[in-house]
């Protein structure tokens, strides 16, 4: 029997609460019978994603194709949830399946030029972003990624555009988007004072956008290092971990790491997820202290498990590689889970980190970056939470230095792998040729190869840079 419209808001404000158990099998039936693809379809698939149940999403995302939709929207559902389950080749065929079927519709070719980017087709991105932009010409996320997709130069640019586009009405609320595209276009171009000046009109206009706070941010770290202040005693017999972890800050150089590792034999990488997260909560009691404090008591054996399965490591025999950032929130928990599991935990000087974070426009994650007072405050709140753990784990967390990393990668890259149980294969270096998809900020750069130019790069800025530094000083941050 098909829902009403009642039912299926009902079902949808469960979904979106956190509550996805109390309507999945209310969503089940209501799709069981189905001949196409609908609504129901849509929130069947967004509960079970939510609820960790991976095999059953793809069982339902092969169902739901199978059908034949024929409506162009139906076919960007299906490739948005296709993302959602790693199935990236089938995720950009139905984007552009959409694109085919609706030729006039932006958003529909934006969502295109996103996923050949996340594969490295980069001309065929700006091919489908400039399609966007000529269905729309003040698409604004269209105008950034054009110029996130190619390199600026002298002879091919698009600065005029950029700054005509802003001067016809620099206060719109969406003009960040123009000013990150501008300023990296300054950047490429070696005008560094103009470059500066855009990305902190961008930045400025993103922090207006946003209700944040830093104090909490500061809270939580302090409160995870009091709920985590041990570590668990390692069993000569405990097993290596399978999983991989990769953290630091964004920007520092997890993706790189990521796809030097993610090169080599029979390694798979997740990209970012929320896997362990989801499966530490999910284990953890309901009573008994703060989120942090029934963390620190979840069952870790289960913890283990259930971030087997968000994995898909029953898909894949090898390796994996689970790089989010924000995991460093996390270290201790997850070698409570996985005792001798890799960490691996890449650092950049911290001047560089934060200004490469405060050039980025990212979604909703880090709304510290924007600010330099609250970016020092932050690094300085996560660079204690990692001085705990290092405390706490001494060399069970495997250190990188992102300089060090790109300056020398023939002689870090084997030992890292080394140290991570991997076999080294020297073809892992060559990451332009690999192909899998990247869906992080870098993921465009990944794409050229290892390079250093992006080292010692806020030397460039120092004088706009000058009251960051003193800010990370009077933080308590040690700068060379």
């Amino acid at each position: 029997m098909l829902p009403s419209k009642e039912e299926l808001a009902e079902a949808a404000r469960l979904v979106r609460s956190g509550r996805a158990a109390v309507a999945v099998d209310h969503l089940r039936s209501w799709t069981s019978d189905a001949t196409s693809f609908g609504p129901a379809h849509a929130l069947y698939l967004e509960a079970l994603i939510a609820l960790g149940r991976r095999k059953d999403a793809i069982e339902v995302l092969d169902t739901a194709i199978a059908t034949g939709p024929e409506a162009p929207d139906a076919h960007d559902a299906l490739a948005f949830f296709a993302l959602q389950l790693d199935r990236h080749t089938l995720s950009n065929r139905l984007y552009r399946r959409a694109t085919e079927l609706q030729p006039d519709d932006a958003q529909f070719w934006y969502n295109y030029a996103t996923s050949e980017r996340s594969l490295g087709r980069l001309s065929h991105a700006l091919e489908a972003c400039e399609r966007a932009m000529a269905i729309d010409p003040a698409m604004r996320p269209a105008i950034l990624l054009r110029s996130e997709l190619a390199r600026a130069t002298p002879e091919q640019n698009n600065v005029e555009d950029l700054q005509a586009r802003i001067a016809r009405d620099p206060h719109a609320s969406d003009t960040m988007f123009l000013s990150y595209a501008l300023g990296k276009e300054l950047h490429e171009l070696g005008l560094f004072d103009e470059a500066f000046a855009a990305f902190e009109r961008g930045a400025t206009a993103r922090r207006r956008s946003l209700r944040y706070d830093v104090a909490m941010d500061e809270d939580k770290m302090r409160r995870i290092a009091a709920a985590f202040g041990s570590a668990s005693p390692l069993s000569p017999q405990e097993p290596a971990g399978r999983p991989i972890f990769i953290i630091g800050l964004p920007r520092s150089g997890t993706t790189l790491t990521e796809r030097i590792l993610g090169g080599l034999p029979h390694v798979r990488s997740n990209n970012e997820t929320n896997n362990f997260s989801s499966a530490l909560l999910r284990h953890a009691p309901a009573a008994g202290g703060d989120v942090f404090e029934r963390a620190a008591k979840a069952d870790f054996a289960a913890v283990a498990g259930e971030y087997e399965d968000l994995a898909g490591g029953n898909d894949h025999p090898g390796p994996i590689i689970e790089k989010l950032p924000f995991n460093y929130l996390y270290v201790g928990a997850i070698l409570r889970a996985f005792p001798r599991t890799p960490i691996i935990w890449v650092r950049r000087d911290p001047v560089d980190s934060c200004f490469a974070m405060f050039r980025t426009l990212f979604g909703a994650a880090y709304p510290f970056s924007y600010d330099f007072d609250e970016l020092a405050r932050y690094y300085a709140a996560y660079d204690r939470l990692m001085r705990h753990w290092t405390s706490l784990f001494g060399e069970r967390l495997i250190r990188v230095d992102y300089e060090r990393l790109v300056a020398e990668p023939g002689t870090v890259a084997p030992w890292l792998a080394d140290r991570c149980g991997l076999p080294w294969h020297d073809s892992a270096l060559d990451i332009a040729q690999n192909s899998a998809a990247s869906l992080t900020a870098s993921a465009a750069q990944v794409r050229g190869g290892i390079y250093t130019s992006s080292s010692g790069i806020w030397r460039n800025y120092g004088t706009h840079l000058a009251p960051l530094r003193e800010k990370l000083i009077a933080n308590g941050i040690a700068l060379t």
